[in-house]
């Protein structure tokens, strides 16, 4: 299902795309951004999709959903567009409460959202899947304890998704007998998905030489002091110049692209490697922290040369597994165990990716649709794709 709606207020679009149900309930963020389309929202829903399956183990509680997404074309930043955001949940309220589940992504926070559907009239941002647990209260309690939690004044919803994109980065260097320490990051974005990778890396021993955000690349070679950067970012990821070191450089804003540093993360905006500007990458992997950032025939030319790409949706895949897993009682309020069970999991994921991709002489994107394309008519069999 597509729907586009406008905004009669602004002539402004949003898109939802529900790409597969699962038990009725499907899954998927809400991004805002200028320009947002609907074949975005529909590329984005289909990874929903694979995301959930891959993530599927049956000795769990935690049963996959199917795969959604949303979209708004507005800057985030404009002065209208938190009143946007909550015609246009208004708008999709009937698909909110009865099988959309939806939540941060780029653009918003998770803050927003609620705050946003609350004014709009619904009970939750997930509320769809309340049916489905088993204690709904105990749950919700749950959840909300571990929204509550904080490790080192940054919460835990904004930690695990980074400590993913981490492990993966991690795995990969294993698998290549590559030391951790020394190795070169270069992080496009600081905002959720980004400082949370940054601050898992540099912690691992790695050296992370470029970041990225609206205002250009920041750059040192001998590595960037990660944990002042974060401290003096603002609510978009934008670092405050003031923190800058001496030694720290300011470069335009590709410059990251063509850092000297083995693994790239971009972790920002979607489409931000295209076919031109790969021929300045020098680095050995890279690591999609944000979703679609690399464009297919990019990726084309990029393995063509040796550049192994690790896909979105395995690589930021542990943010929507860690709702629910907590949600459905796999995992407790608990931080180290949350970050445990991301860890483990996401090791065996991408090693299970990279393995696939080596046995089938394929990418490791086209291993990973395979790994889904196995498992969703399982799924799909045991737990019907409609209700």
């Amino acid at each position: 299902m597509s729907l586009t709606w406008t905004d009669h207020v602004t002539g402004r679009q949003g898109h939802l795309v529900v790409d597969r149900l699962v038990r009725g309930v499907c899954s998927g963020g809400l991004r805002m951004r200028a320009g947002c389309t609907l074949d975005e929202v529909t590329g984005l829903a289909r990874g929903m999709s694979m995301k959930e399956a891959l993530h599927y183990d049956p000795r769990g509680r935690y049963v996959p959903l199917g795969g959604a997404k949303g979209g708004i074309d507005c800057d985030p930043r404009d002065p209208g567009a938190y009143d946007l955001l909550v015609r246009y949940l208004r708008a999709v309220r009937p698909y909110i409460e009865a099988h959309w589940t939806t939540g941060e992504d780029l653009g918003l926070t998770q803050d927003l959202v609620d705050r946003a559907a609350a004014e709009a009239g619904l009970v939750s941002s997930i509320q769809a899947v309340y049916p489905l647990l088993d204690d709904e209260a105990a749950a919700r309690r749950r959840l909300a304890d571990a929204f509550a939690l904080e490790v080192d004044g940054i919460g835990l919803d904004e930690l695990v998704g980074g400590c993913g994109v981490a492990e993966s980065v991690l795995t990969a260097l294993d698998r290549a007998g590559t030391a951790h320490r020394g190795t070169r990051v270069a992080v496009q974005g600081l905002g959720t998905m980004g400082g949370a990778t940054a601050r898992f890396l540099a912690r691992a021993g790695l050296s992370v030489v470029a970041v990225a955000d609206v205002k250009g690349t920041i750059a040192n070679p001998g590595g960037l002091d990660v944990d002042a950067l974060l401290a003096a970012r603002d609510a978009f990821g934008t670092v405050d110049r003031a923190a800058l070191r001496p030694g720290d450089r300011e470069l335009p804003g590709d410059a990251w692209l063509s850092s000297a540093a083995e693994v790239l993360v971009p972790a920002a905006v979607s489409y931000a490697v295209d076919t031109v500007n790969q021929r300045g990458i020098t680095a050995r992997w890279i690591v999609e922290a944000a979703n679609m950032p690399v464009l297919p025939a990019a990726e084309e030319l990029l393995a063509a040369r040796g550049v192994t790409v690790l896909p979105d949706v395995v690589v930021n895949s542990a943010t929507n597994a860690w709702w629910w897993w907590t949600l459905f009682g796999d995992i407790g309020a608990d931080a180290d165990e949350a970050f445990a069970h991301t860890r483990r999991s996401m090791r065996a994921l991408v090693d299970r990716t990279l393995a696939r991709a080596q046995a089938d002489g394929t990418t490791p994107r086209a291993a990973a649709h395979a790994l889904a394309a196995e498992r969703l008519p399982v799924i799909a069999e045991r737990f019907g794709r409609y209700r």
